[in-house]
C-alpha cells in the first residue's frame, strides 16, 4: 500500500482593510501630518485702554474670596446667593460683606476689610481687567487692598453673622488691653501704659469734636491782617504772623499768612494717597499726622476736609526740611521730595548761607510753625507728646516753645494739653545780664 501524504496547509495574510475603522499605515500617517498643521487662527483686537480710579463720584470693586471652597457660580444655577455690604456708622472706612447662599441656609459668609488679612502689610498691588469686544475697550480698574475680603463661614441669620464677626474684633482689642493692663514689671511701666491708655481715649474719634466750625472760622481778617504787621516788633520771638487783639484762637494766627493761596495746590499728596486707599504710616509721615489721620474722615465739608489734609502736608514738608539740616535727622528725610515752591520759600524764611544747620534762631521760627499748625489740628488744645518725638525734642524742652506762642497747659484726664487762649499774652522776655 503507498503511503498517503498530507497536504500542507499555508496561512497567508493579506494587508486588505475590513472595516471603515481600518487604515492603512501609510494613510494614516498621512491623517497625522495633516493633523499636525490644522492650528485655530488668533484673532487680533485693536483696544483702547482705559484705566479707572476711585474718585468721589466713584467707587472701586469689592473683591471677596471664599477659602472654603464655595463657589457661588455653581449654585447660581439652582438659587441665586444674596449679598450685602455693612458700613460702620463711627468709622465710615469700615466695611463688611455678607453672602447668604439662601434665605434658608444655616451658613453665611461674612469678610471684613479691618480684621484677619486685611490688616497684614500689601506687598503688591491688583487690578481687574475687563474687554469689551462690541466697543473695542480693555477698562482696567484698580482693586484696593483694603477692598479684598477674605469671606469666612459663619453659622446663624444674617446679622447675627456679621454682629459675631464685629464682636470678635472688639473682644480681641478687649483682651489687648487687658494683658497690657496687667503686665507691668515697675511702677514706671505701669505709669507709661495708664498715661498711653489715657492718650487713646484722648485721641479717640468719639471724643473729637467736629472741625467744621472752628476750621470755618479760621478765615482771613484783613483787620487782624494789618494789626499783625504792625505788631511786628515782637519778631524776636521766632513766632508766625499773628494778632494780639484777636478775641478767638482761629484768628490769633491767620492760617492764609502761614499757608499762602499760591501753595495750597502743592499740598494734596495725603489726599491723593487717601483717594487710592492707601494706608498712612510713620515710615513717611510723622507720627502726629498718624495719630490724627482719623480727623479726615471725621469731618463733614469738603472744604474743611481739603484744608486739613493741606496742613498735614505742611506740617510734613516742615519737619522733613528740619530733619534734611539736621545731623540726627538727616537720613529720614534724604529721599523726601519737597514742592520747589515750599523748598524756595523755606530757605528764605530758615536756612543758613554760612552752614547746612540751621541756626537757633531760625530752627525755633520752624518749631514755632509746626506748633501753631498742629493747634489749628487740635481745636487750639493740642497733647504734644508725638509731635515733641517728630521735632526729635522731649516734651520739657518743646513748652517754652508753647509758652511763646501765648499758650496754657491744662490737665485733662491725666494729660498735660498745650491751649491757645484769645486775645494773646506773650510772656516777658527776660535778657541775662553779663557779669
Amino acid at each position: 500500500m503507498g503511503k498517503k501524504h498530507k497536504k500542507d496547509t499555508v496561512d497567508t495574510e493579506t494587508d486588505v482593510p475590513t472595516e471603515e475603522n481600518d487604515v492603512v499605515p501609510e494613510e494614516q500617517s498621512k491623517k497625522k501630518h495633516k493633523h499636525k498643521k490644522i492650528r485655530k487662527r488668533e484673532e487680533k483686537i485693536e483696544v483702547k485702554i482705559e484705566t479707572v480710579k476711585a474718585s468721589s463720584d466713584k467707587s472701586l470693586p469689592l473683591i471677596g474670596y471664599f477659602p472654603s471652597g464655595y463657589d457661588p457660580e455653581k449654585r447660581q444655577r439652582v438659587e441665586e446667593p444674596t449679598v450685602r455690604v455693612l458700613k460702620s456708622l463711627k468709622r465710615s472706612h469700615r466695611l463688611q460683606v455678607v453672602v447668604s447662599p439662601n434665605q434658608s441656609s444655616p451658613v453665611n459668609f461674612v469678610g471684613t476689610n479691618y480684621s484677619g488679612e486685611a490688616v497684614v502689610p500689601q506687598m503688591c498691588s491688583y487690578a481687574l481687567g475687563v474687554l469689551d469686544k462690541q466697543t473695542q475697550t480693555l477698562k482696567i480698574v484698580q482693586i484696593e487692598s483694603n477692598k479684598i475680603f477674605r469671606l469666612e463661614p459663619r453659622f446663624g441669620d444674617h446679622d447675627k453673622a456679621a454682629d459675631e464677626a464685629s464682636k470678635k474684633v472688639e473682644n480681641e482689642a478687649t483682651v489687648e488691653d487687658s494683658k497690657t493692663k496687667f503686665n507691668f514689671s515697675t511702677k514706671k511701666s505701669e505709669r507709661t501704659a495708664k498715661k498711653e491708655k489715657a492718650l487713646r481715649a484722648y485721641r479717640d474719634p468719639e471724643a473729637q469734636e467736629d472741625l467744621n466750625d472752628k476750621m470755618a472760622e479760621a478765615a482771613v481778617d484783613t483787620e487782624a491782617i494789618e494789626i499783625s504787621a504792625q505788631t511786628s516788633s515782637i519778631t524776636a520771638r521766632n513766632i508766625p504772623p499773628h494778632d494780639i487783639s484777636a478775641t478767638r484762637p482761629q484768628q490769633a494766627y491767620p492760617l492764609e499768612k502761614i499757608i499762602l493761596k499760591g501753595e495750597w495746590r502743592y499740598l494734596s499728596d495725603i489726599a491723593e494717597l487717601l483717594q487710592e486707599g492707601k494706608t498712612i504710616n510713620s515710615a513717611s509721615y510723622p507720627l502726629f499726622v498718624c495719630n490724627r489721620i482719623h480727623k479726615i474722615e471725621e469731618v463733614k465739608d469738603e472744604e474743611v476736609k481739603e484744608s486739613l489734609t493741606c496742613i498735614f502736608s505742611y506740617i510734613n514738608h516742615l519737619i522733613k526740611f528740619k530733619d534734611k539740616h539736621s545731623m540726627d535727622g538727616y537720613s529720614s528725610a534724604k529721599h523726601h521730595k519737597l514742592p520747589n515752591i515750599l523748598n524756595q520759600k523755606f530757605n528764605d524764611m530758615f536756612a543758613n548761607t554760612e552752614s547746612k544747620r540751621l541756626a537757633d534762631d531760625k530752627r525755633d521760627l520752624l518749631i514755632s510753625y509746626v506748633l501753631v499748625l498742629t493747634l489749628f489740628v487740635d481745636n487750639f488744645k493740642t497733647e504734644f507728646s508725638d509731635i515733641a518725638k517728630d521735632l526729635r525734642m522731649t516734651t520739657g524742652a518743646l513748652r517754652p516753645h508753647f509758652e511763646y506762642l501765648g499758650c496754657k497747659f491744662v490737665r485733662e484726664h491725666n494729660i498735660t494739653l498745650a491751649m491757645l487762649p484769645a486775645p494773646l499774652k506773650f510772656p516777658e522776655i527776660r535778657m541775662r545780664r553779663r557779669r
